[in-house]
């Protein structure tokens, strides 16, 4: 078990809206084999947030998808930055311009601080691209990453 998962949410999100975005990734991972993560901190330690989504997605194994299919949405909540990190069996099927019009979506929300429901339409987006790129297998697919919020510092 990794020590991310042992961090409490430092009251970025209500109980309500860390049930609802749990679900929406339960949601979203039900017609597909693909993963869904959110990793949220308070501060991003490098100026760039790609890079240090990429690091918490290879921290977090989220390579060791069968498919190569999982999709870390990074969220560094004090310094306001945002990346969205896939790996590369689903990034080969949406390509940049997809992960770039998904994040203006998701900022458009944050712009209104209604991070709750922009995280909702960013998961539930990325979900239909999984759906379509990697459908669901009824009989071998397995939930290979947990569901839940993973806090950092």
């Amino acid at each position: 078990m990794s020590l991310f998962n042992k961090k409490k949410d430092p009251g970025y999100f209500t109980v309500e809206q860390q049930a609802e975005i749990v679900q929406a990734i339960k949601t979203a991972e039900t017609a597909t084999s693909g993963e869904i993560r959110l990793y949220v901190e308070g501060r991003c330690k490098y100026v760039d947030a790609l890079d240090r989504a990429k690091e918490v997605f290879d921290e977090l194994h989220m390579y060791e998808t069968a498919s190569r299919n999982g999709v870390l949405i990074y969220l560094a909540m004090k310094d306001r930055q945002l990346a969205v990190f896939g790996d590369e069996g689903i990034h080969q099927k949406v390509g940049l311009d997809f992960w770039k019009q998904k994040l203006q979506q998701v900022k458009d929300h944050f712009r209104e601080q209604a991070y709750g429901s922009g995280l909702k339409l960013i998961i539930l987006s990325i979900g239909d691209a999984l759906k379509s790129a990697f459908p669901y297998d009824k009989i071998n697919d397995i939930n290979e990453l947990p569901d839940d919020i993973v806090y950092g510092k």
